[in-house]
């Protein structure tokens, strides 16, 4: 049975949609504020974004920072987490011989902004290898720190990586690279709803992340959080107006742009919170429940073990697939050609070669246990697995 709640969302009913992780999806009710946005914006675009932009803006960064645990001044507005990213490597003054380090698990598009800097401005890339499975949180920190050197300049890290759909375990992590003198920017792409998320108390020098994925604003809303001392050097990727007049308003005004996914954010924080009794703990919650629940429906019906503890799970959970018999649906198929088969029997999901090809189920509040069943019997059926 799809869960009640499937009808706050406009998603197609004929799909089970189980890919929550790549995109988000946005409540009609949000999209309906953003759509009276928008047509404000068009009715006097000059009274909107030259009078009363910095007022809004600011409103929406009050309700953001109330819920992330930062103070908004720290927070300025980003297209998506990938932006947010670049726009603090390509502010640092990197020099030649200095080290970035990223770990195996790296989102693919911040990989390959952090082998660009390494092509021109001379910096080299130090890769630390985490596991998956694992079996514990000292898998993942020890190897981290191991690859910490004396030329290591910054680390970036996910908060929840995105193919194998860990939480890593940051305040430890950050905490131990500042004592040697090692920044921290943290890629939270997944993790503003996810799991709960305190900055402040984090406190990493950078954390980007979005509020179009488990906050369910709409696409295009994201947040770049700078800790206060490191601000001065952090600047948009787009210079305009605001530039000199420090780091919000530098931000806030990069060029006639579509504001209105961010000024919807107060908007999606209150209706998702919204939606359940105890509000953002309880969605965490139930979602961190079915996530795991998704894990073991797959886990048993494909007959691999899981491969990483609770603890070490959000909203989401990836499993790795077993060997496709010979002849089967999965054999002659990519992991982007079997996702496709999968669409093509009603189930969206998300699958991940890695080396070994990995499933990654999305619990949201319009899931329900029932889709991942269905998802794990089409993958047991593609996989020929007995």
């Amino acid at each position: 049975m799809p869960t009640e709640l499937l009808a706050h969302w406009s998603l197609d009913p004929a799909v089970r949609y189980l890919n929550h992780g790549s995109y988000g999806a946005c409540p009609t009710a949000v999209l309906t504020v953003q759509s009276a946005l928008r047509a404000e914006l068009e009715r006097e675009p000059v009274a909107f974004l030259s009078t009363q932009l910095p007022g809004r803006l600011a409103l929406a960064r009050a309700a953001l920072g109330a819920f992330l645990g930062a103070d908004p001044d720290d927070l300025a507005f980003v297209p998506n987490a990938t932006s947010g990213v670049n726009t603090v490597l390509r502010s640092l003054p990197f020099e030649p011989g200095d080290e970035l380090l990223v770990t195996t698990h790296t989102y693919a598009a911040c990989r390959k902004t952090a082998d660009d800097l390494a092509r021109t401005r001379g910096i080299r890339v130090v890769v630390a290898e985490l596991p998956f499975p694992v079996a514990s949180e000292a898998e993942l920190i020890a190897p981290i720190l191991a690859s910490a050197g004396p030329r290591t300049r910054l680390a970036l890290l996910d908060h929840v990586t995105s193919p194998t759909a860990l939480v890593l375990p940051l305040v430890p992590l950050v905490q131990s690279l500042a004592a040697r003198g090692i920044d921290t920017l943290v890629d939270g792409a997944h993790a503003p709803g996810m799991v709960p998320v305190a900055l402040d108390a984090i406190g990493a020098a950078y954390y980007t992340g979005n509020a179009h994925k488990w906050l369910c604003a709409p696409k295009g809303a994201a947040f770049l959080h700078v800790r206060r001392d490191r601000q001065a050097a952090i600047h948009p990727l787009v210079t305009s107006h605001g530039a000199g007049q420090g780091y919000r308003a530098e931000f806030d005004w990069t060029g006639t742009q579509d504001p209105t996914a961010w000024l919807s954010i107060p908007a999606a924080l209150e209706t998702i919170g919204g939606l359940v009794p105890g509000g953002w703990p309880a969605v965490m919650a139930r979602n961190h429940a079915l996530a795991l629940a998704a894990r073991d429906a797959l886990c048993r019906r494909l007959g691999v073990a899981p491969p990483a503890p609770d603890s070490l799970l959000g909203s989401m959970a990836s499993v790795p697939l077993p060997r496709a018999e010979p002849g089967s649906v999965a054999a002659t198929r990519d992991t982007d050609a079997l996702g496709e088969w999968c669409r093509e029997r009603g189930v969206r999901t998300w699958l991940y070669p890695h080396p070994r090809p990995l499933v990654r189920a999305s619990a949201q509040l319009y899931t329900s246990i029932e889709d991942f069943e269905v998802l794990a019997s089409l993958l047991a059926e593609a996989l020929r697995v007995r």
